[in-house]
């Protein structure tokens, strides 16, 4: 019969294996003590409302062949397409919230060759996971994590790499972004417009942007390199169409990156949306010859004069889904080359993301549930 460890034996133990002692830990009543709870959320069978709710975590298992395991230092907050997640069969009674990461690497599985124990990485949890990046640890292949840069912040590191990833496609794969040509912007000042517009500019763009309120405007005019002009849309007069036409001298923008059109007519369409939201058909007339748009709508509806008018431009109309990544095993070296050159480019402060107050992990429920409603405008992270 064995004796029981001695203080100084469970020292060691807290000190070596964190995660064995957490259940001792949640059993005791002191709040202060480290927790091993997970955000994850649940879906309504009768309707599209989810809710958030933390859950002990079970300890993660041993690190396994081209496994990391990772201890979390940040993790910023996205909105959950729920709509997604059921069309890849992906549903759950409780699905992990938090995918955008950074932290330190605590252990390797025996198959790793980028990463050992003590490195500091970034990178985005796979749909699939089954672990969420709201939680002090976290279990990831080693194929979604990049090393961060020492100058990188942790939250920098998680609040920017998921709209790095966005605008990287957008400009760069879907509309072939090069010195000279002409971007629209919608949305500036939101988290993934800013990243865009940085992006662009690094590239040699000419810019032009939308703002959605006076605030936004401002923002954006403060922008170093200065955006060639910026379109107030927060009063629903501006015409969005006329004032880039005006901008090239009638040959329209080389690119377009939306965030959000309106299908229909006034009537069939809601207020808010209506007010800030261009029409798909004033997109296809600012478009210039051998235009892009990547647009953000994945119900987009065009009708065949919208086809048409398209045509005889020669212009092209791509869905920025950023997920389409995670979504295929053959693009793995592509994604890894932009999450690389996301950290670096914020290294070198090229990227200089519009970040809010970093917020502890308590509060995560409530922001996240402001999150998921898009009520927010700069990027949330929870620092641990």
């Amino acid at each position: 019969m064995g004796t029981a460890p001695g203080p100084e034996g469970a020292g060691s133990l807290q000190k070596d294996s964190k995660v064995a002692v957490v259940k001792v830990q949640a059993v005791g009543a002191a709040p202060r003590q480290v927790t091993m709870k997970g955000l994850y959320f649940q879906q309504s069978s009768t309707s599209e409302e989810i809710t958030f709710v933390f859950q002990e975590r079970e300890n993660l298992p041993v690190t396994e062949d081209n496994y990391v395991k990772l201890q979390v230092k940040a993790c910023a907050l996205s909105q959950i397409n729920t709509k997604l997640l059921t069309e890849m069969k992906m549903e759950k009674d409780f699905f992990p919230v938090g995918r955008e990461v950074a932290g330190i690497v605590l252990d390797v599985g025996s198959k790793v060759s980028f990463f050992q124990p003590g490195d500091e990485v970034a990178g985005i949890l796979p749909l699939d996971s089954e672990d969420p990046g709201l939680c002090e640890a976290v279990r990831v292949h080693e194929h979604y994590l990049v090393h961060k840069p020492e100058k990188v912040t942790w939250t920098e590191a998680a609040g920017t790499i998921r709209d790095g990833v966005r605008a990287y496609t957008a400009l760069h794969y879907l509309s072939h972004l090069s010195p000279g040509k002409s971007v629209l912007i919608m949305d500036g000042a939101s988290a993934l417009g800013t990243i865009a517009i940085q992006l662009a500019h690094h590239r040699g763009a000419k810019v032009i942007s939308t703002a959605c309120s006076l605030e936004d405007k401002q923002c954006l005019e403060r922008c170093k390199p200065s955006i060639a002009r910026v379109i107030d849309v927060s009063n629903g007069k501006a015409q969005v169409a006329e004032s880039c036409l005006e901008e090239t001298g009638g040959l329209g923008v080389d690119i377009v990156l939306d965030a959000g059109v309106r299908l229909y007519s006034k009537d069939d369409e809601p207020a808010v949306k209506l007010q800030l939201l261009p029409h798909k058909h004033d997109i296809i007339t600012l478009l210039g010859v051998g235009g892009h748009w990547v647009t953000t709508e994945e119900n987009l509806q065009l009708d065949p004069p919208d086809s048409h008018c398209l045509f005889l431009k020669g212009a092209t109309v791509a869905f920025l889904n950023d997920e389409v990544w995670n979504l295929s095993n053959v693009q793995q070296g592509k994604y890894l080359c932009i999450l690389k050159d996301v950290m670096e480019k914020l290294s070198t402060g090229v990227f200089r993301p519009q970040l809010d107050e970093p917020i502890p992990l308590y509060e995560a429920k409530v922001t996240m549930e402001v999150v998921q409603k898009n009520q927010g405008r700069k990027k949330q992270v929870v620092q641990f």
